[in-house]
C-alpha cells in the first residue's frame, strides 16, 4: 500500500475562495475605520486648542490673551504644575483650564500654591472634586446652561462688565466677604473669596467668556480683561497627561491606564466589538442540522452524480470521490452477498464474504475496498472501473 499525497486529499480552499468569502467583512471592517477616522478628524477640529490662548479655533482663547499684551499683561502658558506653581506670585494672576484633570496630589500642591503665592487664582468650570480641595468651604452643583445673565452683585469688575455669558456649574459658600455673580436659579456661577496673603480666588462656573467666538458677545471682553488683567502677570496653566507631577512620593502613578484614556475612545472601542459581533453573526454558519426539503423538479440521478462529480474534480477531491466509491460498493456487495448493513464496512466481515464468491486473482481485495485514495484522475478512473468489474462479478457468480 501507498500513502496518498497532500496534493490528491487536500481539501483547502483556493485563494480564489478565501477572498470570495472575506471580501464582504473586509468592505465592511474597511468602512468602518474610514468612517471612524472621519469622525475622529471632524471632532478633533473641534477641541483642537481649548482654552488655549496660542489658539485662534473657535474654542481657543488668543483673542483675550492679545487683548491683554495690549494692555501690558504678559501672558505665559505652562503645561506642568512645577512651572505653574513656581511662577505664581503676588503680581500674578494664575489661570487653571482645567482643574478636573488634576489628581489629589496635584490639587493638594496647587492649593499650598495657592495660599502662600498672594496672587489671584482663577480655576475655569471646577467640579465637586476639585473645588473640594483648592476651595475649601465652598461646594459645587451639577452644571446648568450658559447665557447672559446680569451680575447682581457688588464686584466691582462684575458691575463695569454687565450682563456676560456665564452659567454652568453653581457654587455655594457662606465665607464671609465673598462676592457671588450672576447667579442661575439663586446660586452664584461666578464666585471670588479672598485667600490668605491678600490673594483671591475666583471660581468661573463657565469658561464660555473667554472662548474666542463669544469674547465680543455682551460684556464677556470686559469681564474676562478685569479678571484676568489685575496683575501685571498673567500664567495660564494648561494641565497635561505628559506632567510627571501627576505621579505620588513613591513613583507610583496617581491614575491607571485606563483612567487616562479619553471616554469617546473606549465608546470607539465598544462600538468596535459590536460591530465585529454583529459581523461575525452575519459571516456564521448556520446552527443545527439540516433540514430536508423537497425539490421543486425532479433531478435524475445520473445528473446528480455528474455534478457531484464536478465538485470533487474542481477541489481534486480525489479521497472524497474515492471514499463516495468504495463506500456505494460496499454496500451493496453486502445487500448481495447477505451481510449486514451495520457490517458492510467492515473488513473482518466484508473481505471474507467477498472473496468466497469471486475466483482467485491478483488482486488485493483489502486495498481494493479499503485502500488509500488514488493520487491522480486517471488512478480515480482505474479503481470506479476495477469496483464495477468487482461487483459485476459477485452478481454473476
Amino acid at each position: 500500500m501507498t500513502k496518498p499525497s497532500a496534493d490528491a486529499t487536500s481539501m483547502s480552499p483556493t485563494a480564489h475562495q478565501v477572498w470570495t468569502r472575506a471580501r464582504g467583512l473586509l468592505l465592511a471592517l474597511l468602512i468602518i475605520v474610514v468612517g471612524g477616522i472621519t469622525a475622529a478628524a471632524l471632532r478633533s477640529g473641534d477641541h483642537h486648542g481649548h482654552l488655549d490662548p496660542r489658539s485662534a479655533d473657535r474654542l481657543g482663547s488668543r483673542a483675550v490673551a492679545t487683548l491683554l499684551h495690549n494692555r501690558g499683561v504678559s501672558t505665559r502658558v505652562v503645561t506642568t504644575l512645577d512651572t505653574a506653581t513656581a511662577a505664581v506670585g503676588r503680581n500674578t494672576t494664575l489661570v487653571v483650564a482645567h482643574p478636573n484633570m488634576l489628581t489629589d496630589a496635584q490639587r493638594e500642591a496647587l492649593h499650598y500654591a495657592m495660599e502662600t503665592s498672594g496672587g489671584r487664582t482663577i480655576l475655569l468650570s471646577p467640579g465637586t472634586e476639585s473645588v473640594a480641595t483648592l476651595a475649601p468651604g465652598v461646594r459645587s452643583t451639577t452644571p446648568g446652561p450658559v447665557a447672559a445673565r446680569d451680575p447682581q452683585c457688588s464686584l466691582a469688575a462684575a458691575r463695569s462688565a454687565g450682563n456676560a455669558d456665564l452659567g454652568g456649574r453653581q457654587y455655594i459658600t457662606e465665607a464671609p466677604g465673598a462676592d457671588a455673580c450672576y447667579p442661575r436659579d439663586g446660586r452664584p456661577t461666578l464666585l471670588r473669596f479672598d485667600t490668605p496673603n491678600n490673594g483671591d480666588t475666583v471660581l468661573l462656573g463657565s469658561a464660555d467668556i473667554l472662548y474666542n467666538h463669544r469674547l465680543d458677545d455682551h460684556g464677556n471682553a470686559s469681564l474676562a480683561l478685569q479678571l484676568l488683567g489685575s496683575r501685571p502677570h498673567l500664567v495660564w496653566y494648561l494641565p497635561s497627561s505628559g506632567d510627571g507631577s501627576t505621579t505620588n512620593g513613591s513613583g507610583d502613578p496617581e491614575s491607571t491606564f485606563l483612567e487616562l484614556i479619553p471616554s469617546g475612545w473606549l465608546w470607539a472601542t465598544l462600538q468596535l466589538a459590536l460591530a465585529a459581533t454583529l459581523a461575525a453573526i452575519w459571516r456564521g454558519r448556520r446552527l443545527g442540522p439540516l433540514v430536508t426539503e423537497r425539490l421543486p423538479v425532479a433531478i435524475r440521478a445520473s445528473e446528480s452524480t455528474e455534478g457531484r462529480a464536478r465538485l470533487y474534480h474542481q477541489v481534486n477531491a480525489h479521497d472524497r470521490a474515492a471514499a463516495a466509491l468504495r463506500s456505494a460498493t460496499r454496500t451493496r456487495l453486502a445487500a448481495l452477498l447477505g451481510v449486514a448493513p451495520a457490517d458492510a464496512h467492515s473488513t473482518a466481515i466484508l473481505i471474507p464474504a467477498v472473496a468466497t464468491r469471486t475466483s482467485p486473482a491478483d488482486r488485493d481485495l483489502t486495498a481494493l475496498l479499503f485502500g488509500p485514495a488514488p493520487a491522480s484522475d486517471t488512478a480515480l478512473v482505474l479503481l470506479a472501473d476495477q469496483l464495477d468489474a468487482l461487483e459485476k462479478e459477485v452478481r454473476t457468480s
